[in-house]
């Protein structure tokens, strides 16, 4: 991920140093036709695509995905581009009519999904719903997925994202180090408190770490433990932009305890590090836990030691009387691929699309990034790490009680203030009731904008 500032939703396809000729953003911004489904790309047409290259890297698309898709289209050229930061890279594509054929739309830098809606510039793919899946022409590729991959990706009515890995977050550890230790991962807050501190006294490593430039870590538990606390109209309520919404008390009890954490047990210089700094630390057993996502496994597979072994354990029980019990987390379908509206080759990349959701895909996929696809049955008989197993196993005991939240995808500019605030809130910087109140005002005003385009769920 890169730390490069995010562009506002007016300046989203609407820079005017984006634009090549003058009326082209009129242009852009109205909805393209849809182009029908089909189960073949057009006819030999070259089919252009850009991977988001974060934790997953972009060797699944060239050693799995396009070697797959070529066995039925042969004749297809297909060009592979990748890069860690797609929205540099592609709005201008965007802005000036032309853009590619499929795009893993992820990272810290990934396109604003609700502004692309906004505009008319996705794909509407629900005919790619429709059609036979690739590995049985008598299932439907909609009856393959997590239901929740249609439900994420669905904007304005429109089934336009396609979230290819069931992200599961939570607090990551080093199984190697915690047995060694005799540590235990802990099921209330009271333990957890209770080991930060048996761990900073040891003197061997500090207890916890986040990224310190994509405050974004720090904030998932942070909303999920005030979820646990509160229920899932927690986070309901801020996706809905409801009226005090960010000043829900269990919102304010989690906020506080999380900023307690970093006042007493954060690893020295955490402020100033990003994601693969911190997570190497805890490879070099500097540090016992960081929040992040079951891709953290494999984005670390370069200097992750052996034995390491990766495990993750849920947010704590909070207050005894959670309204969610214990071993609720934070799952959602992520690492998002898309099909431009203007793309020159729409049904070829509905096609490659199909392709990737295909059984074989999908668990060629899971077996070679150590991460858990949205494709129903995609890791049988896989052998599995021991991050993706555990985080596999978490979501199975948590089963109905998971969260999810969606204003950070509808709303750009609410999620870059939500990461600066929730930098100033673990760093001491901001009291619980001051970052409430600078996340409530900005809501507020996207709220009352009314030239960005409210979303509900």
């Amino acid at each position: 991920m890169s730390d490069t500032p995010q562009l506002s939703r007016r300046q989203l396809l609407r820079s005017a140093a984006l634009v090549p000729v003058a009326g082209a953003l009129a242009a852009c911004a109205t909805p393209a036709p849809q182009t029908p489904a089909s189960t073949a790309p057009g006819a030999a047409k070259a089919l252009e695509v850009w991977i988001f290259d974060g934790g997953f890297g972009h060797k699944y698309a060239t050693d799995i995905h396009q070697p797959l898709f070529k066995t039925k289209y042969p004749d297809v050229a297909i060009k592979h581009n990748f890069t860690k930061e797609i929205t540099k890279v592609l709005q201008p594509r965007f802005a000036g009519g032309n853009p590619p054929d499929v795009i893993d739309n992820s990272g810290a830098n990934a396109m604003d999904f609700g502004a692309l809606a906004q505009d008319g510039q996705l794909q509407d793919l629900t005919p790619l719903l429709d059609m036979e899946s690739w590995d049985d022409p008598a299932v439907k590729v909609r009856d393959t997925l997590d239901p929740a991959v249609i439900e994420i990706g669905t904007y304005d009515g429109k089934f336009s994202v396609v979230g290819y890995v069931n992200y599961i977050y939570g607090i990551w550890y080093s199984m190697k180090a915690f047995k060694e230790n005799g540590w235990e991962p802990p099921k209330t807050w009271d333990d957890f408190v209770k080991l930060c501190e048996t761990i900073k006294k040891s003197g061997k490593m500090a207890p916890f770490t986040y990224a310190g430039k994509h405050p974004g870590y720090a904030l998932d538990p942070i909303l999920v433990t005030a979820a646990k606390i509160g229920g899932k109209e927690i986070l309901l309520n801020l996706d809905n932009l409801e009226d005090g919404a960010w000043k829900a008390e269990a919102l304010k009890e989690s906020a506080t305890r999380w900023a307690e954490i970093g006042a007493k047990y954060l690893m020295e210089g955490t402020a100033g590090l990003d994601h693969v700094q911190t997570q190497t630390a805890q490879n070099k057993y500097q540090v016992a836990m960081l929040p992040s996502g079951s891709w953290l496994e494999n984005e670390q597979r370069t200097t992750t030691p052996p034995g390491f072994d990766y495990a993750m354990f849920p947010v704590p029980d909070v207050t005894g009387s959670d309204k969610l019990p214990h071993g609720a987390l934070h799952t959602q379908p992520g690492e998002n691929f898309i099909v431009p509206a203007k793309a020159a080759n729409a049904k070829g990349g509905m096609e490659y699309l199909r392709a990737m959701l295909s059984k074989k895909a999908a668990g060629e996929f899971s077996q070679l990034v150590s991460t858990v696809p949205t494709v129903k049955g995609a890791g049988e008989g896989l052998q599995l790490s021991t991050g993706v197993k555990s985080a596999s196993d978490a979501y199975a005991a948590a089963g109905e009680n998971t969260v999810y939240f969606r204003w950070n995808a509808w709303y750009l500019q609410l999620k870059d203030e939500s990461a600066a605030a929730t930098g100033e809130l673990m760093s001491g910087r901001l009291t619980p009731d001051k970052f409430l109140e600078r996340m409530q005002k900005k809501a507020d005003e996207i709220k009352g904008d009314s030239s960005i385009k409210k979303f509900k769920r």
